[in-house]
């Protein structure tokens, strides 16, 4: 407040630094819509930063390219940056097209939640239909490098569903939007044996039983994963 009669530097002043505020503040929502996926910045800006998480029913899925370190040994740097880039955007583009948010990005491997921080109706379906759509857009990203003789990629995808805690952690200067639990661990642990397995896709038995008969399913039978102590039914989806 300015008392009367206004000093009209002091009101310069003033109004110089409410606009300064203002810019600093759409610079800040800038610059989380750009570092954030939608969905957690429209979270941030109902709920507001905090570190915590909550506990919630979710579908996990991890995902990453077959072999990519042998292949980027033979490439030059500047190409595997443009093949990563070119590469996260179709994934992107699927995930966030079935309501999954992208949170985490480990060299060629990624990671995304599907029921955090918005809910969904059917995250487990959104989640096996992003999957397929990814095996998709794959097929069609490797049609110029087959072309030109070059190494196409292949990608292995691991979807857990389950209880999971979804939350905000690190610290108030740097954290991250992401879930932690036994759900979390299955997912990886699924996406690690499709080397194995053979297929592209590997669901466990929660997410199998809420899919419709429109996605097919293979039982290929129950699997004792490194930190579990009771085997887990695994099954491969067929490509849509």
């Amino acid at each position: 407040y300015l008392h009367k009669p206004v000093n009209p530097v002091l009101l310069k002043a003033r109004l110089g630094a409410s606009l300064e505020k203002k810019r600093l503040r759409d610079q800040q929502k800038e610059l989380v819509r750009r570092f954030a996926t939608r969905e957690v910045a429209d979270d941030l800006d109902a709920s507001g930063f905090k570190l915590g998480g909550q506990r919630v029913q979710a579908t996990v899925m991890f995902s990453d390219i077959r072999g990519f370190t042998t292949m980027a040994e033979a490439m030059p740097p500047e190409e595997t940056i443009e093949l990563l880039n070119t590469y996260y955007t179709l994934m992107f583009d699927a995930i966030s097209g079935h309501g999954g948010v992208v949170n985490q990005i480990i060299g060629d491997g990624l990671m995304a939640i599907f029921g955090a921080p918005l809910a969904l109706a059917d995250p487990c379906g959104s989640a096996v239909r992003a999957a397929q759509e990814m095996i998709e857009m794959v097929t069609l990203f490797n049609q110029e490098p087959d072309r030109a003789g070059k190494p196409v990629i292949q990608i292995g995808v691991g979807i857990a569903s389950g209880s999971v805690i979804a939350g905000y952690t690190g610290t108030d200067q740097r954290a991250t939007y992401t879930c932690v639990g036994d759900t979390v661990n299955l997912a990886a642990r699924l996406e690690a044996h499709t080397k194995a397995a053979g297929h592209a896709i590997l669901v466990d038995g929660a997410t199998q039983a809420a899919l419709g008969a429109a996605v097919i399913t293979q039982a290929l039978g129950p699997v004792v994963f490194k930190g579990k102590t009771l085997a887990v039914d695994v099954f491969s989806v067929g490509i849509a």
